[in-house]
């Protein structure tokens, strides 16, 4: 029985439950519901989650312990040469996990039978073409370890489904008859229900904390382990980025410096387009468009901040590269011979900064928005004109507002990787010049964690190095601009 069917049987059984809990109810109340110490909706939803919750935590929890028992019980089936052979333990249990699964569809579409994807005898080879004629994909050969391995791997998950299945039904009728045996007249549902309803709120509040702190941990431990085969110093100190996939590792180059160097410059060139063109544009919108322009105006502005990120690399790459190139090429208008490709900082840049103009513009408008209307009225009434108003009251007093949406706009700049893929080329270097084609360190971790490399291997652990040191600039920039925005709101609430 699947995951899914499985969960929709306990939600029926929680239905039942509800019905009958309130019936219960009433029953016990003679029929008159003043008797009861609460509505009798609470006795009626405090069967049902006593019959839902129960069953789904069981089962939720077996979806994570039943894979664990079953790698641990079957890897020791795999010989010690087959894993020096195969070099990971893990690559010859994914091949053990599509056997088993491909047993599966064959026995389903009748390509195979019951005995023949059990036997421990079955020829090895025979199998493999059996799976091949179903449409089954397997990484290598399979052989006779990996063949029992997958039969024994595929048995115990069936005598695991089945008794997951037993399992978690029974839990739901159990907690049923436990919550129809409590109801009575003097029961009261309406805490116990509101006491449940508050913990399964917490747990819906804690999934994000518990994810964030998953990530950062996971991060964490592969650093370490990247730290132990590659020197931190070389990583943090070096200034060249040369990874080697021979020899391990031994011949590498992995300094971070040259793809911090091009990450902050495409940064600073994207701020130097968005922070202008943001902060007037809400300058405009917020003290001097008429509101049918404003309705307008704004909305349509911030649908830029709705666009793919995959569009705004394909405009950089086919449209604001070449036109570059037109200009700044050997065989440019002005013919300076400073861009040799349609891929360069500039490029990466540019179409950068185009996409941060909403969330500069959107976030200086509610700023300026929010400085006190009796600051514009002082300043006009002690002779001021409009524009030296909004030069020396409006701005001064909601530039830590606006700072703070910059910070949050760099933030999200260092953390673009499409753009930069498309627009910025590959090339870790340390040069001034923003025509040269340069990279950043998202564009590294997705390019060093793809392919066919070994994660035990420094060029792929180094990804989470890359991803950690960026974590924590991109969250050092927020808690800044989080700090500056709360201060400000403070001071004119």
């Amino acid at each position: 029985m699947s995951n899914l069917m499985l969960v929709l049987i306990v939600l029926g059984l929680g239905a039942v439950g509800f019905v009958l809990g309130r019936s219960r109810a009433m029953s016990v109340a003679g029929g008159d519901r003043r008797k009861l110490h609460s509505l009798p909706v609470y006795y009626a939803a405090h069967v049902g989650l006593n019959t839902i919750v129960p069953a789904l935590l069981l089962l939720f929890g077996w979806m994570i312990v039943q894979p664990m028992i079953i790698n641990s019980s079957v890897s020791g089936m795999i010989p010690a040469s087959a894993i020096e052979e195969g070099g990971n333990l893990s690559l010859l249990m994914s091949d053990v996990r599509r056997v088993a699964e491909g047993l599966d569809i064959a026995v389903t579409q009748g390509a195979m039978t019951v005995s023949e994807a059990t036997n421990l005898s079955a020829d090895a080879d025979n199998v493999r073409d059996k799976l091949a004629a179903v449409g089954v994909a397997l990484g290598s050969d399979v052989t006779t370890d990996t063949l029992h391995a997958a039969q024994r791997y595929r048995a115990m998950a069936a005598t695991g489904n089945l008794w997951k299945s037993i399992v978690a039904i029974g839990a739901a009728l159990i907690g049923m008859a436990v919550a129809l045996r409590l109801t009575a007249v003097a029961f009261r549902a309406r805490n116990v229900v509101e006491r449940g309803i508050l913990m399964v709120l917490i747990a819906a509040a804690s999934i994000a904390v518990l994810t964030t702190l998953g990530i950062v941990l996971s991060l964490i431990f592969n650093t370490v382990e990247f730290f132990q085969l590659y020197p931190a110093s070389d990583f943090f100190f070096s200034l060249s980025w040369n990874p080697s996939f021979s020899g391990r590792g031994g011949g590498s180059e992995l300094g971070i410096l040259p793809l911090l160097w091009g990450t902050l410059y495409i940064s600073f060139i994207a701020l130097l387009v968005a922070v202008p063109i943001g902060l007037f544009a809400a300058i405009y919108l917020s003290e001097y468009a008429s509101n049918p322009v404003r309705s307008f105006a704004k909305p349509l502005l911030e649908l830029l901040a709705g666009i793919p990120t995959i569009v705004y690399g394909l405009f950089a790459l086919l449209t604001v590269g070449p036109m570059l190139v037109s200009v700044f090429g050997d065989n440019g208008a002005l013919g300076v011979g400073w861009m040799q490709g349609g891929t360069a900082v500039m490029t990466a840049g540019l179409v950068m900064g185009i996409m941060l103009i909403p969330f500069v513009s959107s976030l200086s408008d509610d700023i300026i928005n929010a400085v006190p209307q009796s600051m514009r009225d002082g300043s006009l009434g002690l002779g001021a004109t409009h524009s030296e108003t909004v030069r020396q009251v409006i701005l001064p007093a909601a530039l830590p507002g606006i700072v703070g949406a910059i910070l949050l706009a760099a933030s999200r700049a260092i953390g673009e990787t499409m753009i930069v893929v498309l627009g910025a080329g590959a090339a870790a270097r340390l040069s001034m010049n923003p025509f040269d084609a340069m990279t950043t360190v998202t564009a590294k971790i997705v390019s060093q964690l793809t392919g066919d490399s070994d994660f035990a291997s420094p060029e792929a652990l180094v990804a989470f190095a890359l991803g950690i040191t960026l974590f924590v600039i991109t969250l050092g920039l927020n808690v800044i601009a989080l700090f500056i925005v709360r201060k400000y709101r403070e001071q004119y609430e």
